[in-house]
């Protein structure tokens, strides 16, 4: 079972930036899609972006699209969500997540989907100060 850990996250103002990153266990990171989505209070979980296996695509919710970048280092087995001119629609916590199966071949709204990523991270706060 693969173990995801996200840091980074904690206070900054609006307009401000901050990077998550989520490290991931074992062998075969390389072979995953992976994913941030994050949940507000009250809320239900939310897609951010999801980068491909070998980093081929990327792709964003519409809401956060020109302001994060989400990227990946197979070497060091981790994904990284680089948040800028953050909003105060941003707070949440943030959840990395990595697709069930390897080396899919999605459809572009699959991997909007969070039924489509089985493990999870225990999420990061993000909090915006306006």
């Amino acid at each position: 079972q693969v173990q995801l850990v996200e840091s980074g996250g904690g206070l900054v103002q609006a307009g401000g930036s901050l990077r998550l990153s989520c490290a991931a266990s074992g062998r075969t990171f390389s072979s995953y899609a992976m994913a941030w989505f994050r949940q507000a209070p009250g809320k239900g979980r939310v897609f951010v972006a999801t980068i491909t296996y070998s980093a081929r695509s990327t792709y964003y919710a519409d809401s956060v699209k020109g302001r994060f970048t989400v990227s990946r280092d197979d070497a060091k087995n981790t994904v990284d969500l680089q948040m800028n001119s953050l909003k105060p629609e941003d707070p949440a916590v943030y959840y990395c997540a990595r697709a069930h199966t390897p080396f899919n071949l999605w459809s572009t709204s699959d991997y909007y989907r969070a039924t489509n990523f089985g493990s999870w991270g225990q999420g990061t706060q993000v909090t915006v100060s306006s």
